[in-house]
């Protein structure tokens, strides 16, 4: 039996509706677990760490330590608290020594990667030693470089050391990012006649700025890093950063200050990692897929 055209489209423009009501439905079921996983990912770190604190604090009570051994974290709250002032001229000094050795980093490095994507020779002839740089202990080389700048220069030391420690990610990952410039545009561009500076800036460049960002994020973390075990290496000659602070208060055996310490640079060492997180988000989220989000 045979169903009249009038009553099939009778049909069509009742299901409509229901259509639509159940697309708007997928759509708002494929919103929630979106927003639910966002909040699983920050409820689940700060519900685990939250709990880590609350074993330490009643394993410091149950077996009753000694704060000169492990303090509570209670302990080390309220010294944070009492010393805020004092460590935060020493968190200033650390702050404008990492953030300058790391600019100083990302310029030399990506300069020179520049140049080494230019001229091959020129990449033979240092590559080497930028490897033998990044391989040798800051630490077998901080003495020397003390003795150079002067024991009174201490603070000019531990930015050296700093930006050697930072130098070599931005270099190796720039010169891997120019490196990576697919072949075919390299000829397309010299097909119309670009010139060397022109390829430079309109395509390796935006190519390897992937490649240059991460190499900032590896290099922020290891400033500070390098800033850190320069201070410990020069000591007391002129260096009042947080690690000078964590020496002192050993040697004092103010350990709940030592935790404290450690707190803040955690806390700038995290900071530094999601600034420059941010900023590749901010830089590569229109065009490149490692910050676009998939569709499905």
């Amino acid at each position: 039996m045979q169903h009249r055209p009038e009553n099939v489209c009778a049909v069509q423009q009742k299901n409509e509706p229901a259509a639509s009501s159940a697309l708007s439905l997928v759509s708002v079921d494929t919103r929630r677990p979106l927003t639910f996983r966002r909040w699983v990912r920050i409820a689940v770190p700060v519900a685990v760490g939250l709990l880590f604190l609350a074993i330490w604090e009643f394993c410091v009570w149950y077996f009753e330590i000694r704060k000169f051994v492990l303090p509570a974290p209670s302990l080390i709250a309220d010294s944070l608290v009492n010393n805020f002032i004092s460590l935060s001229g020493s968190l200033w000094f650390t702050i404008k020594i990492t953030l300058l050795a790391f600019f100083l980093a990302a310029i030399c490095g990506i300069s020179l990667a520049i140049l080494f994507s230019q001229s091959r020779l020129t990449e033979i002839a240092l590559f080497p030693y930028a490897v033998v740089l990044q391989v040798t202990p800051v630490v077998a080389i901080a003495p020397l470089v003390i003795i150079w700048v002067g024991i009174e220069n201490a603070q000019r030391a531990v930015l050296i050391l700093a930006l050697i420690v930072a130098f070599f990610p931005m270099l190796a990952n720039t010169t891997l990012g120019l490196k990576s410039t697919d072949h075919n545009l390299r000829n397309l561009f010299e097909l119309y006649g670009a010139s060397r500076w022109q390829t430079l800036a309109y395509l390796q460049l935006p190519n390897a700025l992937p490649y240059i960002l991460g190499g900032m994020k590896i290099s922020g973390g290891l400033a500070l890093i390098g800033a850190i075990v320069a201070e410990f290496v020069a000591g007391s000659g002129g260096s009042t950063g947080l690690a000078w602070r964590i020496s002192e208060a050993g040697y004092r055996l103010q350990i709940p200050k030592m935790f404290a310490a450690l707190i803040m640079l955690s806390v700038l060492g995290i900071a530094i990692f999601f600034a420059l997180s941010a900023l590749e988000y901010l830089l590569l989220r229109k065009w490149h897929e490692s910050a676009t989000q998939r569709e499905n």
